[in-house]
């Protein structure tokens, strides 16, 4: 039988009752709390990304009633997202579909659980339903150039 020292025992025990509690974080925030990861959802040439595909006209796209696909696409020159403003009316389930034109750019939908990375060559996917009426701004949250700081848009819920 190994002898295993007291202390060793208070730390394993401490290691294995973290484990458990990160655990139950992770199935709170997955389940309880409808936290998503985003999710590559394809991949696409980075410099044909403005002249084929879904990117050449970035907007909104209805699918069903109440059920919409938004094309967002980031750029440093001239630093902007297109489109710069997208409106839903209340109790539609956008899916995200977003892109980088030419370098890393973050997209930040205040108010939901919508947080990604805009990649080069990497279409990424979250889904919201906007059950609330109002606007909902959009960032960038990755530097991305002298002209960061432009890198906005908005989500308007209608009643």
């Amino acid at each position: 039988m190994m002898h295993v020292d007291l202390y060793e025992k208070w730390w394993i025990g401490l290691g294995v009752a973290m484990l458990l509690i990160f655990a139950g974080a992770i199935g709170t925030s997955g389940f309880a709390a409808s936290i998503q990861v985003p999710q590559p959802e394809a991949r696409i040439d980075p410099k044909t990304v403005t002249t084929e595909g879904p990117f050449v006209e970035p907007g909104l796209r209805e699918l069903a009633p109440g059920k919409y696909e938004a094309y967002i696409l980031a750029q440093a020159s001239p630093w902007k997202f297109s489109p710069a403003e997208i409106r839903v009316p209340v109790g539609a389930t956008v899916t995200f579909y977003i892109t980088s034109a030419d370098v890393q750019h973050g997209f930040d939908l205040y108010n939901t659980n919508i947080n990604m990375m805009a990649l080069p060559g990497q279409i990424s996917k979250l889904t919201v339903t906007f059950d609330t009426p109002g606007e909902y701004p959009y960032v960038c949250h990755e530097y991305c150039g002298v002209g960061h700081q432009n890198m906005y848009g908005k989500i308007i819920v209608e009643p």
